[in-house]
């Protein structure tokens, strides 16, 4: 029986009084800092600049200083008594909590006056961020008090992907924090097959205030030129204060010339900081979230199904995949880390079955005869798992697999699509999403990239990307199946000659490259050389790059 330990998430009491940020900042910054994601496009609800009016300047904290009276007599000649202060409670509210550390001063500014008017027009915007932040915004706010860093930053999750988890953009960020992979990477974040720590709530949070706190130190405490670094990268600030030097001209980020994105970056959080001060004035209302932690962590020690854990926590899967948004797949990563986050009011019961599982019986396992033709990567891609657990599971040294010989292969407990949230599903959801003309499969060749893909069949090469919840700059893999949408106008019915079977027919004017053949092209339309030189009268089999060519190709073909 495995010995399973509970590890929790230490927790302090929430600061008394405003720290400087500058102050806890680690003594020694990394030499070298990757560039940050461009903020996240998932967020359709973005502000739009509208008309200004004059900003509400937030409410001047004040301290809780005695009025000491003086004394009818000599002091000297009278006793005086001490009276203590009371110890001031925390806020019971969250939000109340946050309002408590706020330290950054808001200034007058028309950019601020335009978010604020956007996000006054768009209160269901505000309702939705409160929403997905309910889960995790004691756990930032307790990350951020322990470094006496502003708490306004717990907003910026708001401003970067309004706290939703899952949110991918074109720039291939990811997560509440928008990390890109190498900046992830670089701040510890593990990203695999199984598991992605830039959505992990607790590791990207953590690495996103470490990230933070580089920046700061970098700008000596300047909390808006860290902000605008986080976007745009230190580098691209460097310049613009460079530039500016250079002319004579003030540095500080309002005087900058910085990317679009980022000249409304920081007027953004800062205006949501504005609202969040003073909802009342602003006829924002925030719904009350408890100042007291929603989740813990706790430790598992090997994989899991995904499916089982929902059941012995007594969850639904997608409740376990919201506090759980690294697992890509329908188990937790079998290298770790091997942690759960779980309600508080779930932990006892989870623990207490899953105390009485066999180690065995976390996966579920098939015995599955190799057929001639099979690969252990196929055969890994069917059964939704890796080649390397192949190998590791079966004690295979290398790729080399034997027809008739036997794999034993972890398998989910449920079908895949019960797996709601994770990457395959989501992916599968975008791409079944009625994006309106006619719905087309293609399955990737190699030598195939999203640029030439979408030039072939005359879409945008962004909108393609977005059909299949990626980023334009994400690599594909021969094997991997895409979605395009094609307007009716470029689709007919075609009769064809029966070397050509008949169905939805799409011309495609196809551009010849460096390294191609006539039977490379063929091959990855489907079609045959034959039916490629007779379309082209073409006498010779040799092509030149930048040849143009004209193909016949039936779309219900490119799939397998």
């Amino acid at each position: 029986m495995l010995n399973y330990k509970l590890s929790r998430i230490f927790l302090l009491a929430p600061l008394v009084g405003i720290f400087s940020a500058c102050n806890s900042l680690p003594e020694k910054a990394p030499g070298h800092t990757p560039e940050p994601a461009a903020q996240t496009e998932v967020i359709s609800e973005q502000p739009v600049i509208t008309a200004s009016n004059a900003v509400s300047e937030l409410p001047i904290l004040k301290s809780d200083e005695a009025v000491i009276e003086p004394l009818p007599h000599s002091a000297s000649a009278l006793p005086v008594e001490v009276l203590s202060q009371p110890s001031p409670q925390p806020p019971a509210d969250a939000w109340g909590r946050m309002r408590d550390g706020f330290t950054l001063t808001i200034p007058q500014r028309s950019r601020i006056t335009q978010e604020i008017n956007w996000f006054r027009k768009h209160p269901n915007y505000i309702d939705r961020i409160q929403q997905r932040a309910e889960p995790y915004i004691y756990f930032i706010l307790e990350e951020i008090d322990k470094r006496g860093m502003p708490a306004e930053l717990a907003l910026l999750p708001a401003v970067e992907s309004a706290f939703q988890p899952f949110a991918y953009s074109p720039g291939r960020a990811a997560g509440i924090w928008q990390f890109i992979p190498s900046t992830g990477r670089y701040y510890g974040l593990k990203q695999n097959w199984w598991y992605d720590g830039r959505r992990d709530i607790v590791a990207s949070t953590r690495s996103a205030l470490d990230y933070l706190q580089v920046l700061s130190r970098q700008f000596d405490g300047d909390w808006e030129l860290a902000l605008a670094a986080y976007n745009s990268g230190g580098g691209t600030v460097r310049k613009a204060i460079k530039r500016n030097r250079k002319k004579g001209k003030p540095t500080d980020y309002w005087s900058l010339k910085l990317p679009k994105e980022t000249s409304s970056y920081v007027p953004r959080l800062l205006a949501i900081a504005t609202l969040f001060a003073d909802p009342d004035s602003h006829g924002i209302t925030l719904q009350p979230i408890p100042n007291s932690p929603y989740f813990e962590t706790i430790e598992i020690e090997s994989q899991l199904d995904l499916a089982l854990a929902a059941e012995m926590a007594d969850l639904s899967i997608q409740d376990l995949y919201q506090l759980n948004p690294g697992f890509n797949r329908w188990a937790t990563d079998p290298d770790g880390p091997h942690q759960l986050q779980l309600p508080l009011d779930k932990i006892d019961d989870f623990l207490a079955q899953l105390n009485q599982l066999p180690a065995e019986k976390r996966l579920r396992w098939k015995r599955y005869k190799i057929r001639n033709g099979d690969s252990l990567s196929v055969i890994a891609r069917k059964h939704g798992t890796t080649t390397k657990i192949l190998q590791q599971v079966n004690k295979l040294r290398g790729n080399n697999i034997r027809a008739g010989k036997h794999l034993l292969i972890p398998v989910s407990t449920k079908k895949l699509n019960h797996y709601a949230l994770s990457s395959t599903q989501r992916k599968a959801k975008i791409q079944n999403k009625n994006r309106g003309g006619t719905k087309q499969n293609y399955t990737v060749k190699a030598g195939d990239n999203l640029w030439d893909i979408a030039r072939t069949f005359k879409v945008n090469h962004k909108k393609l990307a977005k059909w299949n919840g990626m980023a334009p700059g994400d690599p594909i893999r021969p094997g991997q199946k895409l979605v395009l949408w094609l307007p009716q106008k470029k689709i007919s019915r075609v009769s064809f000659p029966d070397t050509q079977p008949a169905g939805i027919q799409s011309t495609v004017n196809y551009r010849v490259r460096k390294g191609d053949s006539l039977s490379r092209i063929a091959s990855r339309f489907n079609v045959t050389v034959t039916d490629l030189k007779r379309w082209n009268n073409l006498p010779k089999k040799y092509l030149q790059p930048g040849q143009r060519l004209k193909l016949y190709v039936d779309i219900t073909a490119q799939t397998l």
